[in-house]
């Protein structure tokens, strides 16, 4: 039997154990016809009954009829569970969840303080990374479900489809072409370009290249050079030279003509992959052509599940390098927030936006969640629920009826006998 049961069941037996007690004193009182002390007991009995009578039916008729007897103004708990349920609601609303007391609370507690003490603890920075390699793993093994597999891969292809490839690089082109930053590109080309000319195997291809061309285009010319291979290197080592001075030209003209030029290509191209209908109609052949390419797709489906594999495999060992990361940046980010008086300052002051913003909405829809559920329940496990929450206690109202009433039939009885 519930706790609250049993001591509502003890409760009401000693208060009604007193109002009997005090009806059978006050019997045997009056059979001694009052005489002496029987008098004083008579007074005491009687106020004691008539106080205990009293608070029974005071406290009975919150809960129920009184013997079962449809009294007005009785059962008042079960009959206006209703307006309880609201009013209830409405305190709650008003009072609790009034706005400038959340205001007040949340100024008072300053949750961002708080936030990052309570990161910065390696036991709760543990026990969050752990909660969330927990999600991470039920996620994997969902996402191992071929049917959520084929739902995904469909609104992949869906997207890709629907994705227009050709308008989002022009737009991208655009972009770059502000504050002439596709020219930084041009000058990171060019010099990657420089770079590699002066490697070796750049050279030693080139060298190689110009060797073969004059063995090709001018073989009577090559029987007359002593030395191919020297000649080739140093032929090769000019051009390469010419080729960086011209780059170096380049990089160091911001007017320079090459730069013209780019800039010319790269605003037509931008303007063509918006406009021109042949070469849009290329790129989304190109597209298609690389989504439904099903050695890309299975070379990306291969890396995916390698990925996944190696993540489950992680995710589920208790040494798990992720959770590890995960803890580590959240006593990092713990730590930052603490150290940064501005961003506590800034996430306390959005917090308490949050609550100006949508504090109205929540503590309405929390008033109304109460209210309704409140005037769901069943009338008779809701007037139960009550009495067992604070009938035990009620009962000690009958109890000090009973002893407060004797006393006042006390001093009751001494006031007559004084009069008279």
């Amino acid at each position: 039997m519930d706790y609250r049961k049993r001591l509502l069941i003890r409760n009401k037996r000693i208060a009604t154990w007193l109002m009997i007690g005090a009806a059978l004193l006050f019997v045997i009182a009056r059979l001694q016809k009052g005489h002496g002390a029987w008098g004083w007991l008579a007074a005491f009995a009687e106020a004691a009954m008539v106080g205990a009578l009293a608070d029974w039916f005071a406290v009975v008729a919150l809960f129920r009829h009184p013997m079962g007897v449809p009294i007005p103004h009785t059962a008042i708990i079960k009959n206006k569970k209703d307006a309880i349920a609201g009013n209830l609601a409405d305190f709650i609303r008003d009072k609790f969840l009034a706005t400038d007391t959340m205001i007040a609370k949340l100024r008072e507690y300053n949750p961002a303080e708080h936030l990052a003490a309570y990161l910065m603890s390696s036991n709760n920075s543990a026990g969050l990374a752990k909660g969330v390699t927990r999600v991470l793993a039920d996620s994997l093994d969902f996402i191992d479900d071929e049917r959520v597999q084929l739902l995904l891969r469909a609104a992949l292809n869906n997207r890709i489809e629907s994705f227009d490839l050709s308008t989002s690089a022009g737009t991208i082109l655009d972009t770059l072409r502000k504050d002439q930053r596709h020219q930084i590109v041009l000058n990171d080309l060019q010099n990657r370009f420089a770079g590699w000319l002066a490697s070796d195997e750049a050279q030693a291809r080139l060298a190689k290249s110009i060797d073969d061309m004059c063995a090709k285009e001018y073989p009577l010319l090559v029987a007359f050079i002593p030395n191919r291979d020297q000649f080739a290197r140093g032929a090769g080592e000019k051009i390469i030279k010419r080729i960086n001075a011209f780059i170096q030209e380049v990089n160091a003209d911001p007017a320079h003509e090459v730069r013209g030029k780019f800039d010319t290509a790269v605003t037509n191209f931008g303007v063509r992959l918006k406009s021109d209908p042949v070469l849009r109609d290329k790129v989304e052949a190109i597209k298609s052509e690389v989504v439904h390419n099903q050695s890309i797709s299975d070379y990306a489906r291969n890396i995916g599940t390698d990925l996944k594999n190696w993540l489950s495999t992680d995710l589920h060992q208790p040494d798990s390098q992720m959770q590890e990361k995960i803890s580590a940046a959240v006593a990092g980010l713990g730590a930052a927030l603490s150290q940064n008086r501005g961003l506590k300052e800034s996430l306390n002051e959005h917090l308490e936006t949050l609550v100006l913003h949508y504090g109205d909405t929540m503590r309405t829809a929390i008033a109304g969640h109460i209210s309704g559920t409140v005037q769901q329940w069943e009338i008779d496990d809701y007037t139960n629920e009550i009495e067992l929450s604070i009938g035990s206690d009620l009962q000690f109202i009958r109890m000090n009826g009973t002893l407060v009433g004797g006393v006042i039939g006390l001093l009751l009885h001494a006031i007559s006998l004084l009069l008279a």
